[in-house]
């Protein structure tokens, strides 16, 4: 909401006016569990005279009701809108706050301070110019102070209010002040942050808030508001190269083409010379379109629409840059990466990447290693756990723009997102593109798989068969062969075990290996496709996100999934290597269907029920499919 000025009454043109033209500033606060952070806002809301009659009257209930003060105004309640929130008297989600003074607009981001909730301060933060970290002047620096702090300094944050809270609690102690505020300069100097203003505070007081504390006479600096109000905000982006991460392309009518998102990065101006990437097709800027019209010049933060005077291909998610500063393109990074998932990173696992409008698939390799926030020690790693910070390699399957995140956070930052069931999983930062991204190259042949295929008189594929150990994958599988063979096909057989001879003999049966296993196989299924064969791979693959990562690195309709489907009594009675009896044994561990999950298709091109058809009927089933897919 807006803070009251006179103008309105007078004058309210000119008071609109002002208000459009003020500054913005986004500030976010965090910091331990119950630091304060929601009483700090409530009580710059309240100070600052920004609340409404009917709000204020709905506080004043709210805390004889759930209020943590005794019946006194709990000023947490403004933003605390969740009723876990309330009950717990902790915040959970970011709750985000509009307001303004005389001198500035502000949006503020009230974080959660619970270890658990850390990915929902990552996102608060991605985005502040600002952070206030908060410490409880009876605690000092904790754990989660110093997370906060490494997150605020990794997310490229450059100026921190060091808000030593609670001060009416301790006697307002310039003692214990001074040494809290020495204790966090020397944890602070290690991660970089250099731009600290610290101010002693009691947020549910008022001390320091908005007016200096006769409390605190030692202290000679700015309250919070005077500091909020007054900090310059470096426009870094202005001075970057120009980026435009395309969002939309504008299609209203035939006569028009445009290509719209906001400028994350330089200026623009009608004439100049751009290049789109990574296709590297160039062209010149013809106009700058906005909702109030045609613009002269555009900067880092506008939305605006660009038509170009070529009719070049453009989608969502290029970045126009300019031609003689163009974004670096590459698909192997190394990057900096915070975990927002109860399950653990697997190494090798396909993911998705969105970074800006655009979404690529991702592989991550094995954490080089982690860092332990409190003494930022760097920790040998297999994998990162919820709210674990490292630093990996990542390769994806198509090259992207980018920049490194520490020169434009718009186009160095990411979220993975499991495939499945799409939840953000991490977010990570760019630092640099691979070297070998760089020298290795696609060569092109003059033979493909088109005419591979054509010399062969078939269609390519890969039938996929799945199912638990035991089901009868490979007895089927064999059967098919041989009649595809007596068909006059060409065709190859991978067999789980067969392969764990050779090319996989360094693989174990960890879900890290397991998810390597299938990558390698799936990688040699698409090579066999592009050489014209029908492949024929017979794995156990338990895991979905693999089998439809296999899936995307051919074609439509090139991909067919065999579920083996027999139920894990019938397979454990047939045992014809005697492998579930160890597993029963504990003698193997992460065995499918005993210690390690099995997930079934769900829409299996192929359905084949052991309980109900023999293996020669089974196999007859599947080429009758075959024929009715045009493969055969």
């Amino acid at each position: 909401m807006a803070h009251v000025s006179d103008l309105i009454s007078v004058d309210i043109d000119k008071y609109l006016d002002s208000h459009h033209h003020k500054s913005l500033l986004r500030f976010i606060t965090c910091g331990s569990v119950d630091d304060g952070k929601s009483t700090l806002i409530g009580r710059l809301l309240y100070e600052s005279k920004m609340l409404f009659e009917d709000q204020l009257a709905a506080l004043e209930a709210d805390s004889k009701k759930v209020g943590t003060q005794g019946g006194e105004l709990d000023f947490a309640l403004l933003v605390d809108g969740l009723s876990a929130e309330r009950e717990q008297g902790i915040t959970i989600d970011v709750a985000y706050r509009f307001f303004s003074t005389d001198k500035r607009k502000f949006i503020v981001a009230d974080t959660p301070g619970h270890e658990q909730y850390t990915r929902n301060m990552a996102t608060g933060a991605s985005t502040a110019d600002v952070a206030v970290i908060l410490i409880d002047a009876r605690k000092g620096v904790l754990t989660q102070t110093r997370r906060h702090s490494f997150i605020v300094s990794l997310l490229g944050i450059r100026k921190v209010v060091l808000a030593i809270n609670k001060m009416d609690l301790m006697d307002y102690s310039e003692q214990v002040y001074d040494g809290i505020l020495a204790d966090y300069r020397v944890f602070a100097q290690k991660i970089g942050i250099t731009d600290i203003t610290p101010i002693p505070l009691s947020a549910l007081r008022g001390d320091n808030m908005t007016e200096r504390s006769p409390h605190t006479p030692w202290y000679a600096g700015p309250t919070l508001m005077d500091y909020l109000e007054t900090v310059e905000v470096e426009e870094y982006a202005l001075e970057q190269p120009f980026r435009l991460p395309v969002q939309w392309v504008n299609r209203p009518n035939l006569d028009f083409r445009g290509f719209s998102g906001l400028i994350a990065g330089g200026s623009i101006r009608p004439g100049d010379r751009i290049k789109v990437l990574p296709s590297a097709r160039e062209s010149t800027v013809t106009r700058i379109v906005t909702y109030d019209g045609d613009q002269e010049s555009a900067i880092a933060g506008q939305s605006v629409t660009l038509t170009l005077a070529d009719e070049i291909d453009i989608s969502r998610g290029d970045i126009i840059c300019k031609a003689d500063a163009p974004a670096p393109v590459a698909d192997q990074f190394e990057a900096t990466l915070l975990w927002m998932s109860e399950e653990n990173l697997i190494p090798g696992r396909p993911y998705l990447l969105k970074i800006g409008a655009k979404t690529v698939g991702a592989s991550i390799a094995h954490p080089k290693y982690k860092v332990n926030v409190n003494t930022l020690e760097q920790l040998a790693a297999k994998t990162l756990e919820l709210n674990e910070i490292g630093i990996s390699n990542l390769n994806l399957d198509q090259p992207i723009a980018f920049d490194p995140y520490a020169e434009n956070r718009e186009t160095g930052g990411f979220i993975l997102i499991d495939r499945l069931s799409n939840d953000t999983v991490g977010v990570g930062l760019i630092n640099f593109a691979l070297r070998r991204s760089q020298n290795v190259h696609w060569q092109a042949l003059d033979l493909n798989k088109t005419v591979r295929a054509e010399q062969k008189g078939q269609k390519p594929a890969i039938l996929w068969f799945t199912g638990l150990s035991g089901a009868g994958k490979s007895t089927i599988a064999n059967l098919v062969e041989k009649k595809l063979y007596a068909l006059g096909k060409h065709t190859y057989l991978l067999d789980g075990d067969n392969v764990r001879h050779g090319l996989n003999k360094d693989m174990g049966f960890t879900e890290a290996d397991r998810i390597e296993n299938i990558r390698r196989v799936a990688e040699v299924s698409k090579l066999m496709i592009d050489a014209g064969l029908i492949v024929l791979v017979s794995f156990i693959s338990p895991f979905r996100a693999e089998r439809q990562m296999a899936r995307g690195l051919v074609q439509d309709g090139e991909f067919l999934e065999v579920f083996i489907d027999t139920p894990i009594a019938v397979a454990e009675t047939r045992d014809p290597k005697g492998l579930y009896k160890k597993a029963r044994a504990g003698e193997i561990k992460n065995f499918t269907g005993i210690d390690s999950p099995y997930e079934a298709p769900e829409n299996a091109e192929i359905h084949i029920d052991t309980t109900s058809l023999s293996a020669e009927q089974a196999a007859e089933e599947i080429i009758s499919a075959l024929q009715k897919a045009g493969i055969v």
